[in-house]
């Protein structure tokens, strides 16, 4: 949990995948489009990740987003966060994106 941590804090936004996933996919190409270059870690192979991930409350556990160092939830959450206009909000207070 300690590692998900440090490396969700290094970044204004950071989003842990699967390269076989294809809503990290999306998630990835959404924060593209907003002019946001997260932090991506594909943790393909890291079952210690993947479990830490899930007892931070990621359901699924990929892709799990993280702005200003803060969980922000998968790709659902994102989604309902980018509908209500509130996402690139969230970016630009984290400074991920400049306006």
């Amino acid at each position: 949990m300690d590692r998900v941590k440090d490396l969700a804090s290094k970044s204004a936004a950071v989003i842990f995948t699967k390269s076989t996933c294809c809503m990290c996919h999306s998630i990835k190409a959404l924060f593209y489009d907003l002019g946001a270059s997260p932090a991506v870690y594909e943790v393909d192979h890291d079952v210690d990740m993947e479990w830490a991930l899930r007892r931070l409350g990621s359901n699924p556990a990929f892709p799990a987003v993280f702005i200003g160092g803060k969980y922000i939830g998968s790709a659902k959450d994102v989604i309902s966060l980018h509908v209500d206009g509130t996402l690139k909000q969230k970016l630009i207070e984290a400074k991920a994106i400049w306006f």
